[in-house]
């Protein structure tokens, strides 16, 4: 799945985010305040989940290719990871409660419009205004609390609000199922429709108005207009160079255009009054180590998952269900051992359990890369999920910890938002990618077998139209039992070697990642840039 759960520095968001503003919020709102922005969040992280065990039905239902498939996933997640940091100043501006509702009433109408989608283009348009509403609400449920709660209630807050997380997190992917299995995969994101009532109710009635203390300063529109075209562009030539080829006038003209805007960010980001991602943060050894860790081990995170709900439902066949379930054990050690990986810092400082924690990470996806067509859960993929799910654990608390450590507590918010974005970026980037490199090992592996089992020149021929579907690719029709049998089986170990590539690209980045903690963070328990008021784990 691309996404699982929060992402890093959620709760620094709160913690370090928006001042309380003395009398602005009575007590007797405060639950109600939570209860909105645990629900808002909670829209965001099922959406964020639910989708891809919803994906291979989708495909079957819509007719889609592969590519348009993860266009699905794409379009949402690329508009939220680059409208995310504007999206929290558009509540400073215009208030937060204001720029919320918005954000929840978009999601809502866009996440009607995807379960009415006729076709996967409308889908796909679709998502992509879910992701402009979950820009909106993401940064804008985590502001409130901010706003709500003072600092020494905020801890509470986020106990609670984290608890739900989990709670969410695991079962999101499991209704989701559930729903596509004995409804529609429609209703994967009409559920989203009764929670934005509910939210909407809850923010007319009980939520107090609040803005923050730089609200008069300017909002960042070019760099946000930049950053979306900078990875749109990206995106856009990896995802379609498999079909459309690198030689295709659209794929290079999405790639110049990404790289143009990409580094046309750079440069206006030096000039802005007040920045997206303000530059001066990554001079900074232990923020700048963070973010590149960050960046490549969620790259091998929401890229390697994205193929794993795929693999259980097309090739091993399990229902959407079972599927949903996998990841359960991953989400739970990460909820058990969460108080004990917040200390690890503590102990050891910021260099040990961030080189480590990615290296156990590493050895998890390269088990994912061991079992072939046909495996038991149990013995073929558990072992890989539990140990990818503790070395995420060893990680995350401890990345959170740096992040903040690094800059002062005036700082602190920006700096997770922007450890937040980087980590959605990242898995945007790593699906496109690693799309590609599916597409190339499943194109290989594929014809070798047809030339392998003397597959005659209609067959081979009908399959070459189906491979852009990978393992959704339809049999040609009146072949005998046997050499159906035969092709499906030769689809689903094409898969299996595209699989496989795919997690263990996963695994080098992560060891690259634990290499760039083990060269640009510090060893010490508290690193020299840290205040004593940053001291201490925020995760």
């Amino acid at each position: 799945m691309a996404q699982i759960g929060k992402a890093p520095c959620d709760n620094a968001l709160i913690l370090h985010g928006a001042k309380a503003q003395e009398g602005t919020c009575p007590d007797a709102s405060k639950p109600w305040v939570l209860a909105a922005a645990i629900i808002g969040s909670s829209m965001a992280f099922i959406d964020g989940t639910v989708v891809n065990v919803a994906l291979p039905a989708i495909q079957a239902d819509l007719r889609a290719t592969a590519f348009q498939a993860q266009w699905v996933v794409e379009s949402y997640a690329l508009l939220l990871a680059a409208l995310l940091l504007v999206g929290g100043a558009l509540g400073d501006h215009f208030g937060r409660r204001r720029i919320f509702a918005v954000g929840v009433g978009i999601f809502a109408v866009a996440s009607v419009a995807c379960g009415l989608a006729a076709n996967v283009q409308q889908l796909i348009a679709a998502r992509a205004v879910q992701g402009i509403g979950g820009a909106l609400l993401v940064p804008g449920s985590l502001a409130l609390i901010s706003a709500a709660f003072p600092e020494k209630e905020r801890g509470k807050a986020i106990g609670v609000w984290s608890g739900f997380s989990g709670i969410t997190a695991a079962a999101g992917p499991v209704l989701g199922g559930f729903l596509v299995d004995h409804f529609s995969w429609a209703w994967a994101f009409l559920i989203n429709v009764p929670m934005a009532l509910l939210v909407l109710w809850i923010v007319w009635r009980h939520v107090p108005e609040s803005r923050g203390s730089s609200a008069s300063g300017g909002l960042d529109f070019l760099g946000a207009l930049l950053a979306t075209a900078g990875l749109g562009g990206i995106v856009y030539a990896f995802i379609e160079a498999p079909t459309q080829h690198w030689n295709s006038p659209a794929v290079i003209a999405a790639m110049a255009i990404g790289i143009a805007a990409s580094a046309g960010f750079i440069a206006v980001e030096r000039k802005a009054q007040t920045p997206m991602l303000p530059l001066a943060l990554l001079r900074i050894g232990n923020f700048s180590g963070a973010n590149l860790l960050t960046l490549l081990l969620y790259a091998a995170l929401g890229g390697g998952l994205y193929f794993f709900p795929l693999n259980l439902i097309q090739v091993q066949g399990y229902s959407a269900t079972v599927a949903g379930a996998a990841l359960l054990p991953f989400i739970f050690i990460m909820f058990a051992l969460s108080g004990w990986a917040g200390q690890l810092v503590d102990r050891f400082g910021p260099r040990l359990p961030l080189v480590i924690g990615p290296s156990i990470a590493a050895v998890g996806f390269a088990l994912f890369a061991v079992p072939g067509v046909g495996a038991s859960y149990w013995s073929g993929f558990l072992p890989a999920v539990v140990v990818l799910g503790f070395g995420m654990t060893v990680t995350v608390a401890p990345l959170t910890t740096t992040v903040m450590n690094a800059v002062g507590p005036e700082q602190a918010g920006v700096a997770s938002g922007v450890n937040n974005a980087v980590s959605r970026a990242a898995a945007v980037l790593a699906i496109a990618v690693f799309g590609l490199v599916m597409a190339w090992a499943f194109d290989s592996a594929l014809a070798e077998s047809l030339r392998g089992m003397g597959a005659s020149a209609e067959v081979s021929a009908f399959l070459e139209g189906e491979r852009d579907k990978l393992a959704g690719a339809a049999l040609p029709p009146g072949v005998d039992a046997a050499t159906a049998a035969a092709l499906k089986r030769a689809v689903a170990e094409s898969f299996v070697a595209g699989f496989r590539w795919v997690m263990l690209l996963s695994a080098g980045l992560a060891v690259l990642s634990a290499l760039s903690a083990w060269l640009m963070i510090g060893g010490g328990a508290a690193p020299a840039e840290a205040t004593p008021a940053t001291r201490g784990p925020a995760a």
